[in-house]
């Protein structure tokens, strides 16, 4: 019983973290974004996506190290899944994610197109081998070469901003707020993980089913809050480029680090969930297309269509 107290007070302790972690990095990263005149999506999807991807690879790396790398391809697929329609979804109840169409022409279609190489890669191969991984890992060196290319040739062609009612941080609180931003993620994200998957395990929950969901939502936390907040922000730009970001860092990154480290076999399950997201996916690009905006009663259809895949995940 004491254990399970003990679980519940970290789980709080690590939403009180998540939040107010979320809300330093926002702040940071878009008086960065500002200062070096930077659109706030080139920050999205480099600097947030990859530091609340932080998580993901911790525990996709870890897993991949003690060969348990089934939980590896669930934890990011499901992850991604997460992010789509939660993150996505959740965001335009707060304000309509506004899309521009580069990002629809660009880096949407990178993140499917990933997904739809490791559907591949694991439907041919039955595995994603050391190889792949080191492909996947070059992928996404060059992605962040184009993400360096872009950020620089955005710079020059923008016109003075608009920073009337914006109040830019000092460099050295950017760097701060970032840091700090990060680790309280990092370390809420981990109790939140830790609590949640102790207290279903007590109430005699399979690791299978924790791997699929608590895990996989657990470790999407960082990208659901900093999503929101930057919504709530009227950083949308934000929001966006995290998600899509964070869902390029799992598959390339996470996945191919793993990868490189020790093959992952694939499972039909594996096959089966990386066919959701590729949908989900295709989806919620229509949906951008529909006035280049996710509106609101789009969130609530993402939403919905994220409780009939757990209810799935749940009976399988």
């Amino acid at each position: 019983m004491f254990e399970i107290i003990q679980s519940i007070f970290f789980l709080l302790i690590g939403f009180v973290l998540l939040i107010k972690g979320a809300d330093f990095f926002v702040d940071g990263s878009s008086s960065v974004a500002k200062r070096l005149k930077v659109p706030s999506i080139i920050i999205g999807l480099t600097i947030v996506a990859m530091g609340t991807s932080l998580p993901e690879c911790a525990v996709s790396v870890t897993a991949s190290l003690s060969n348990n790398n089934e939980l590896a391809i669930s934890n990011a697929v499901g992850s991604n899944i997460f992010n789509l329609l939660v993150v996505c979804g959740a965001c335009a109840l707060f304000a309509p994610l506004t899309i521009k169409k580069s990002t629809l022409l660009k880096e949407f279609p990178l993140s499917i197109l990933c997904a739809v190489l490791l559907l591949a890669l694991g439907f041919f191969g039955n595995q994603l081998g050391t190889v792949d991984g080191v492909i996947f890992l070059l992928l996404f060196a060059g992605y962040i070469v184009w993400m360096v290319l872009s950020a620089l040739n955005a710079r020059k062609n923008m016109q003075q901003l608009e920073v009337e009612n914006y109040k830019i941080l000092p460099v050295w609180k950017c760097v701060l707020f970032i840091i700090s931003g990060g680790v309280a993620i990092k370390f809420g994200g981990d109790f939140v993980v830790n609590g949640a998957s102790f207290i279903a395990q007590s109430f005699g929950l399979s690791q299978n089913l924790i791997g699929l969901t608590i895990v996989a939502i657990g470790t999407s936390l960082p990208e659901l809050v900093t999503s929101i907040v930057a919504a709530r922000k009227k950083e949308v730009d934000m929001a966006l480029g995290n998600v899509i970001g964070s869902n390029i860092f799992n598959i390339l990154f996470v996945l191919g680090t793993a990868a490189a480290i020790s093959p992952m076999p694939f499972v039909t399950e594996n096959l089966i969930d990386i066919i959701v997201l590729i949908a989900v996916s295709l989806l919620i690009y229509l949906f951008s297309w529909t006035g280049k905006k996710i509106k609101r009663a789009e969130g609530v259809i993402m939403l919905l269509i994220y409780i009939g895949f757990s209810a799935y995940i749940c009976i399988r």
